[in-house]
C-alpha cells in the first residue's frame, strides 16, 4: 500500500499542472460589451410651439426615430461620420396638453428607451430681433424727431412742386 500513496500524490500534482497549463495556453476573450442606449431631450421642459433637441447614444444602427404624443415622429441620424450618436429635433405641437409626455427612442434593432418631456403652459418664446425692449425716453424722442423731420421735408417738397407748375 505504500507504493500506491506516492502515485496518488504524483497523479494529483500532474492533474494540477495540467489544469494550470491549459488555463494559461487558452487565450482569454472578453465578452462583448453590451451597453444599453441612452437618450436625452433638451430642454426637458418646453412650451407648445417650442423646438426640442433629441440625442440617442449607444445604438447599433445609423438611423433611429423618436416618437411622442407631444410632437409625433422625428427621425434621428448621425451628425458626424462615426455615427456614435444620433441627433434630431422636433417641434412641440401647438395644442399639446400640459404635463409629462413620454418620448420613446427606437433604434430600429429592437432596442428602445423612454424618457420624459414636460410640456409647460404658455407659448414658445420667439425672438424679436431687438425691435421690442430696451427703449428709453431719449431713443423715443430721437425717433419721433426723425419721423417729424421726414414728414415735414416731404410736405415742403410737395408744396414747392405744386407752386412751380
Amino acid at each position: 500500500m505504500t507504493a500506491k500513496l506516492p502515485n496518488r500524490r504524483l497523479l494529483g500534482l500532474a492533474a494540477a499542472t495540467l489544469a494550470v497549463a491549459a488555463a494559461t495556453a487558452t487565450p482569454v476573450t472578453a465578452a462583448p460589451s453590451v451597453t444599453s442606449p441612452t437618450a436625452t431631450v433638451s430642454p426637458t421642459s418646453a412650451a407648445p410651439g417650442s423646438r426640442v433637441s433629441l440625442t440617442l447614444r449607444g445604438c447599433a444602427t445609423r438611423a433611429a426615430r423618436a416618437t411622442s404624443t407631444a410632437f409625433g415622429d422625428a427621425r434621428l441620424a448621425p451628425a458626424t461620420g462615426d455615427g456614435t450618436a444620433l441627433f434630431g429635433s422636433a417641434t412641440v405641437y401647438n395644442n399639446a396638453s400640459t404635463g409629462a409626455h413620454s418620448v420613446t427612442f427606437d433604434c430600429g434593432d429592437g432596442s428602445r428607451i423612454t424618457v420624459s418631456l414636460q410640456v409647460t403652459p404658455g407659448a414658445a418664446r420667439g425672438g424679436t430681433g431687438g425691435s421690442i425692449g430696451g427703449a428709453n425716453p431719449a431713443l423715443i424722442a430721437v425717433g419721433g424727431t426723425l419721423a417729424a423731420s421726414a414728414l415735414g421735408a416731404g410736405v415742403w417738397v410737395l408744396r414747392r412742386r405744386t407752386r412751380t407748375t
